[in-house]
């Protein structure tokens, strides 16, 4: 195969590397929700006992188990991911982050570091846009957090039950599993959705039928008349009363709904009701930060009366790097996604996905997902030259590529923590736009080392034994290098050296695996309980609370803290009720 063909197919195709394609034909049905509603649909003041702001990956699980004592608000920005085939259907899975629509499910930033990244924008959270890798947090890190090991592990079963599966094993993943085992990641410990040292297969939020289940499908277990579900409700503040109390209180919310019109939600009377932050990292730094709880001098410079002088709320953005390495195969291969990983012993996840053709299978037309022309995203191009005319040329050059080009697949390496550290601070006081953030990619040399140490296990592997069948054998090992080092993944310049540096093919190839973290972090931001300090009746439950990314890919646990604190936050409420009947209840 000719060299340029490839290296022009991996340009177009790198960043899509989990937008892999199982065409199914059926469509998941839509639950009856009677609880969700259009925000249009709310009264301009309402009541409840805990308002959750953001149905995502732990708002959604967080509202299900508080609504069965409880009534429960639950806001959430974007829309339904039921019926939109470029959610539920994971041959369509490009299309959702290629959006760049004001109604996509998706929203696209761009950290100050220079790499591409997405927000979710849709019931279920980041669940309804990530590749499907299920796996759990070490117990190690369950027990550093100080978790409640016993609920912690009834939590993570209580969502297995709807959302995790066993994925299919075919070749070429069988082969990178091998390829895993032959280089030494050891053991093998086959099937498991806990995280050990070694390599194993995960777990897969997507069915047999490539249908995907998110966080939304755990509103299966609310009680439909204690919650009440408002899509496309912009939350633009918390409100506080500070007259006559020691500290400010968290009492209500105001929000807009797609017309723009203004409604306010408000805690009922009562000592255990509570506003609950669960809008992601990026979004739970941005709104407390919005209502005034936040680095003084930065919420003035904004115009925002300072409720709280919080100088660490934005502090301790984390984002961990992911690089891959794209292996053209001269066979054909099986489309799938993330389901072998490679857990080593110097802080590196290995992980592999594969696709007959990465770009678009039949009968869907080409698309290249994040990186399509078809959105003018052409990194090396300058934004004033990205005209129609460009990005038309694009699209049909590479229409004009041979099938064999898009065969084959990446194998990559993610850092585990990560140990570099950024902040997140406020552009607009518009709760819709993104705020500016810095991750501050391998500025800690560790980082840097585990990146060097993934890679050269990703070249091992290429070279094994296993993996020779998918393996070019005049492509070597430093062409490879090069090829994926020539891609535009992402606004960094570029060198000459990657083959040679494997510290700069780090630094310039870096990418995001979207699980970004910090900013509201536990004892800077929130106490062990999740309760905001400082302020009383608010707490944030997601991402944003943790210091390092929970075991290899941080969903399953996202949710289980959902579930967690909402049996947690119940138990307090009902401590003077009887015990059985406490536990009876809340299933």
């Amino acid at each position: 195969m000719d060299l340029g063909c490839l290296r022009l197919s991996f340009v177009a195709t790198l960043a899509t590397f989990l937008f892999f394609h199982y065409f199914c034909a059926c469509q998941k049905a839509a639950p009856n929700y009677s609880f969700m509603h259009n925000a249009t649909a709310a009264q301009p003041v309402s009541y409840y006992d805990y308002i959750i702001i953001g149905g995502g990956t732990a708002g959604c699980p967080l509202a299900a188990t508080l609504s069965q004592n409880a009534s429960v608000l639950l806001l959430e920005r974007g829309g339904s991911p039921y019926g939109n085939p470029n959610i539920t259907n994971l041959g369509s899975f490009g299309a959702a982050l290629s959006d760049l629509s004001s109604t996509s499910p998706s929203q696209r930033f761009i950290s100050e570091d220079g790499v591409i990244n997405s927000r979710a924008r849709v019931l279920g959270g980041g669940s309804c846009l990530n590749a499907g890798f299920y796996t759990r947090a070490a117990p190690y890190y369950v027990r550093e957090v100080g978790w409640d090991e016993r609920l912690v592990n009834e939590s993570y079963q209580w969502v297995e039950k709807v959302v995790a599966f066993e994925p299919p094993m075919r070749q070429w993943q069988s082969a990178v599993r091998d390829g895993l085992v032959e280089v030494g990641v050891l053991p093998y410990n086959g099937f498991t959705y806990d995280h050990m040292y070694g390599t194993k297969i995960g777990g897969t939020i997507f069915d047999q039928n490539g249908q995907r289940h998110t966080a939304a499908d755990l509103l299966e277990y609310a009680n439909p008349n204690g919650l009440t579900l408002l899509k496309h409700a912009s939350v633009h503040k918390v409100l506080f009363r500070i007259k006559g109390k020691a500290r400010p209180q968290a009492h209500g919310v105001v929000f807009r709904d797609a017309t723009g019109a203004k409604h306010r939600a408000y805690l009922k009377n009562g000592p255990k009701n509570e506003i609950i932050v669960s809008a992601g990292a990026l979004g739970s730094p941005q709104l407390l930060m919005l209502s005034g709880v936040g680095p003084a001098d930065h919420l003035k410079a904004h115009n925002i009366t300072v409720v709280l002088d919080q100088p660490l709320v934005g502090q301790g953005m984390s984002d961990n790097p992911m690089n891959a390495i794209f292996v053209p195969s001269p066979v054909p291969v099986e489309v799938s996604l993330i389901q072998v990983v490679g857990i080593t012993q110097f802080g590196s996840y290995i992980e592999a996905a594969s696709g007959e053709n990465f770009a678009g299978g039949s009968p869907s037309p080409r698309d290249y997902g994040m990186f399509s022309p078809k959105i003018g995203q052409l990194s090396k191009v300058p934004p004033k030259q990205r005209t129609p005319e460009a990005i038309a040329e694009a699209i049909e050059n590479m229409k004009a590529l041979d099938d064999p080009a898009f065969r084959g697949g990446f194998i990559l390496e993610k850092v585990m923590g990560p140990v570099s550290t950024g902040h997140l601070e406020l552009r607009t006081r518009n709760p819709n736009d993104n705020p500016s953030v810095t991750f501050n990619y391998f500025k800690e040399p560790e980082d840097l080392q585990r990146c060097v140490q993934g890679i050269s296990t990703i070249e091992k592997i290429i070279e094994s034994k296993s993996f020779s069948k998918f393996k070019y054998e005049s492509m070597s090992v430093p062409t490879l290098v090069n090829m994926t080092a020539s891609a535009p993944v992402n606004l960094l310049p570029r060198h000459s050296n990657t083959s040679t540096s494997l510290e700069q093919f780090c630094r310039d190839t870096v990418m995001t695996i979207w699980h970004y973290h910090g900013g509201c972090q536990v004892g800077k931001v929130v106490d062990h309980d999740y309760k905001v300090l400082g302020v009383d009746a608010l707490r944030v439950i997601d991402g944003s609370t943790f210091y390092y990314s929970p075991g290899t890919n941080p969903q399953a646990t996202v949710m289980m803290l959902g579930r967690y604190m909402g049996v947690r936050i119940l138990s307090e409420r009902l401590a003077s009720n009887d015990s059985n009947h406490f536990w009876w209840r809340v299933r």
